[in-house]
């Protein structure tokens, strides 16, 4: 692809585990989004942008080591330039291997900056922790006027073919999103599921994944964000089957909602989310979802 920035690895052959990976997407004097600079140390790495029909582009995201091992430190940062489009995604579920004896805990640290105009579409596949795992994630995201996000999280119980329901040690997520400079959510979820049994009635019970999903454009009006609640709801509580699949929508104290599920079914989930972000985008940009495509 003729504007695709050219590749500058980062070489470190003593910290293979400590991977990293920048991306910055710029538009172009025909107003078209494209990847105009990107490093990179593995295992974190990608192809390539691909244009899509709307002006913005795709990016996957690979760790080739096929998953995130015990000690792996790992540092993902996106920037968005003003104006541009981009879709993130990644091409499978995230695998968190079990820690060795000794290993300290695996980290994946990812900053996000979406200028003014912008807009970041972040869907990565399910977090999958094995028996035995520890992990820790810190995500950071600030948006400037006008920038759109789209962005969920979903983490399963573990690898329910192999048996294994709520046997990691501990998993920690931690994220907060600004606009503008002001603080609009944060999160910090901490599970050892040894110490506080997740199948508690009072805690995820029957369910085995669970998401949160955010949609925000910096600027959205009170009153145009009280009606996507108000939308989003409805396809909550038509998606909604105690003992199956629950689903949940709130406005942020600004310029967005957060949609949060459990479900049974990791499927479902999928399915349900895109019915949640087809709605948001609609009512926030005026046009539909488009499901990224997926390659191997």
């Amino acid at each position: 692809m003729a504007d695709d920035p050219p590749v500058h690895q980062l070489d470190d052959p003593k910290r293979r585990v400590d991977g990293a990976l920048s991306l910055t997407f710029g538009v172009s004097a025909q107003g078209r989004t494209y990847l105009r600079e990107q490093s990179h140390r593995p295992p974190l790495q990608i192809v390539r942008a691909f244009r899509q029909p709307d002006g913005g582009v795709l990016t996957h995201l690979h760790n080739v080591s096929g998953g995130i091992l015990g000690g792996d430190r790992l540092t993902q940062e996106f920037m968005v330039d003003a104006g541009a489009h981009v879709q993130l995604t990644t091409t499978s579920a995230t695998r968190i291997y079990r820690a060795r004896e000794g290993d300290a805990e695996a980290l994946q640290t990812t900053r996000i900056v979406v200028g003014p105009g912008g807009l970041l579409e972040y869907l990565p596949d399910t977090t999958i922790p094995f028996a035995g795992a520890r992990y820790w994630q810190e995500t950071t995201i600030d948006l400037a006027q006008d920038a759109g996000l789209f962005w969920w999280e979903t983490l399963a119980s573990g690898r329910a073919a192999q048996g294994e329901i709520f046997a990691y040690e501990s998993v920690v997520l931690r994220a907060v999103i600004r606009a503008n400079g002001r603080e609009i959510a944060a999160e910090h979820l901490r599970l050892e599921p040894a110490r506080t049994p997740l199948t508690s009635p009072v805690r995820l019970g029957v369910y085995r994944y669970f998401t949160t999903f955010y949609a925000c454009r910096v600027g959205a009006s009170p009153q145009q964000l009280r009606q996507l609640e108000t939308d989003l709801n409805a396809i909550a509580e038509e998606r909604t089957t105690l003992g199956s699949d629950v689903w949940g929508v709130s406005t942020l104290p600004a310029h967005g909602v957060c949609i949060r599920g459990m479900s049974v079914r990791g499927l479902r989930i999928a399915a349900d989310l895109y019915a949640f972000w087809d709605c948001a985008r609609r009512a926030l940009y005026g046009t539909g979802a488009v499901a990224p495509r997926k390659i191997n």
